[in-house]
């Protein structure tokens, strides 16, 4: 059974069966809370993959890389998260910029979300810029320009 929800940010769905009993608990998706359990998620996956490559020497194959013999927009990821491991951030850098920028945009995202956690107040995009697909087709675009960049000029 799907109950739909509408909030304050749109339409959401809640899965689960109730027995008939109606739902009237808050449910935010996208909250500041849920938003930081994702990032923790995010970084302690990529902390593991960065320390197995940066002790080991071993990182997860590329797939592109393997078929077409170009650089994806998330190839040399692991050998940047193992240089910032070691606190070389030029070397960083040099092995992915794309990447780089992504993690910085996450962790100032973090700072507000720990600040709107607090009780703060947080700037919000407003008009088109609120809209998330709008973000997720501009970061599209980027990956593609990123990666036919990289592969024709040089970048480190």
């Amino acid at each position: 059974m799907v109950i739909l929800i509408l909030g304050p940010s749109g339409p959401q769905r809640v899965w689960g069966h109730n027995d008939g009993v109606p739902h009237f608990r808050a449910h935010e998706a996208t909250g500041a809370r849920t938003a930081l359990k994702s990032a923790a998620a995010f970084g302690a996956v990529g902390l593991g993959l960065s320390a197995v490559y940066a002790f080991s020497g071993f990182g997860i194959p590329c797939p592109w890389r393997y078929l077409t013999h170009t650089l994806c927009p998330f190839c040399g990821a692991t050998t940047m998260g193992a240089h910032l491991l070691q606190g070389d951030f030029a070397a960083a850098w040099a092995a992915n910029q794309f990447v780089f920028l992504i993690l910085a945009g996450l962790a100032v995202a973090c700072v507000f979300w720990v600040v709107e956690l607090l009780g703060g107040s947080v700037p919000r995009p407003r008009g088109r810029l609120a809209d998330q697909r709008a973000w997720y087709a501009a970061l599209g675009v980027a990956a593609v320009a990123f990666a036919v960049v990289r592969n024709l000029v040089p970048l480190g």
